[in-house]
């Protein structure tokens, strides 16, 4: 079996257009949560979110395509070419620019080299589908009449984030679209690592995307009881005792994952190894989280990748800043760490990088992933911030100010809605 590394990474978050920007700023326990701008929120309790700000579509895609395409395609799309580009695979957009009379970018997969693209996705073109209904039905569902887009069909759907990053990078090999609510991001990491891994492909584009601050979103999370309804940017607490829920974000992020003899022969930069998986569901409920389905989850990770509880040094959690969920999420760590002689769960430490983005959904599991991958190369753990009193029943190691360490292995976990749990494991690369 083929050793899996990470080679490239893309992202556009609430926290900036691009991954090295987003990654300065998780370092710095900066937020990117905000007052809700894309539609009126007078009289909503559910006002915070972490909305994509400066983004520039035209960079990545024509006039024609952003009027076409749903806003979590066109980050895909944008996270896809940054993580090609950061891989080497293909050249910087701005040097490509920069030659007048430049030919097309030649097919990634080009040379015999099999490729593939997954993307997750939880909500797919919710926006779009939100906007086309205004037209049909105007702000009172009263019969409207406006003309519905051809495109509503093609660019809303799951998969159309990975055919077409597939399409903009000439990759014609394995492409598959993911729906796993949180998830989805991770499992399709995860997904990627085993083709790879087994022999199927060479190098896979991976990760997450949504778009989900419209109206239709916010108001379905929030009328379940998933928003939070605090009304500043602080609002993502997780494992706080004050939390009151998750704030919903939007974004993308995309690895590129290939093989290590791969990454070697191109002198590619490896910002860690992938060495264990695990995709279950708790067979529970459809929103209640359940301690033994996670436990279940992590072990079988811890399995796959062939190590111990005493290994991990440290743990990248889900952390939502639910109530039930942070609480559920503590005692499965416990569960899973409580028999480790060297690493007490009291002791490994634990981050929550929700507490700056907000909830990305499928694209939560993929940005963190790759931000538990840079920890490892860099030897920083990022801070959780808004943390100012510990939940007593999350009585785990709640990293709130940046730390230098040196991580060997990590885990990141993703946890979602019907109990679909991912976990992946990262293990420094020693050159």
């Amino acid at each position: 079996m083929k050793k899996v590394v990470i080679t490239g990474i893309g992202a556009v978050t609430p926290l900036s257009d691009n991954f090295p920007d987003s990654w300065s700023l998780v370092k710095k326990g900066v937020s990117g949560i905000d007052r809700i701008t894309k539609f009126d929120v007078l009289g909503s309790p559910w006002k915070m979110a972490g909305e994509v700000k400066k983004f520039k579509p035209e960079l990545y895609l024509s006039k024609k395509e952003i009027l076409r395409l749903d806003p979590f395609v066109q980050y895909a799309v944008a996270s896809a070419m940054m993580a090609a580009e950061n891989a080497g695979l293909v050249k910087q957009r701005s040097e490509v620019r920069s030659q007048k009379s430049a030919p097309p970018q030649p097919p990634l997969t080009k040379g015999g080299i099999r490729g593939g693209v997954i993307i997750g996705s939880s909500r797919g073109g919710i926006t779009t589908i939100e906007k086309e209904l205004q037209k049909l039905y105007g702000s009172r569902f009263t019969v409207h009449g406006s003309r519905i887009s051809p495109y509503l069909m093609p660019s809303t759907t799951i998969s159309m984030a990975a055919s077409y990053a597939a399409q903009k990078l000439g990759i014609k090999g394995h492409c598959l679209g993911i729906s796993n609510a949180c998830a989805s991001g991770t499992n399709a990491i995860g997904e990627a690592y085993r083709l790879i891994r087994h022999g199927y492909a060479d190098i896979i584009i991976a990760g997450g995307a949504e778009a989900p601050v419209c109206r239709l979103c916010v108001e379905g999370y929030g009328i379940s009881g998933a928003l939070s309804k605090t009304d500043n940017p602080s609002a993502s607490k997780p494992f706080d005792r004050k939390r009151d829920s998750f704030v919903i974000a939007e974004g993308a992020c995309v690895l590129v994952l290939e093989g290590y003899e791969s990454a070697l022969k191109r002198n590619a930069t490896i910002y860690a190894e992938i060495i264990g998986y695990s995709n279950t569901t708790d067979a529970f409920h459809i929103t209640r989280p359940d301690i033994e389905g996670e436990v279940i989850a992590i072990r079988t990770a811890l399995e796959d990748a062939g190590i111990s509880p005493t290994d991990v040094d440290y743990i990248n959690a889900h952390g939502t800043s639910t109530p039930i969920g942070d609480k559920t999420e503590a005692e499965a760590i416990k569960g899973v760490f409580k028999n480790s002689v060297s690493r007490i769960p009291a002791k490994i430490p634990v981050t929550s990088i929700k507490s700056m983005t907000g909830h990305m959904l499928a694209a939560s599991g993929a940005f963190e992933t790759a931000c538990t991958a840079v920890s490892i190369k860099e030897g920083i753990i990022p801070p959780t911030i808004n943390v100012t009193e510990k939940d007593p029943e999350c009585d785990i190691n709640i990293v709130t100010e940046k730390r230098n360490a040196d991580i060997r292995i990590a885990i990141t976990n993703s946890f979602g809605f019907g109990g679909v749990n991912a976990v992946i494991v990262l293990k420094k690369i020693m050159e």
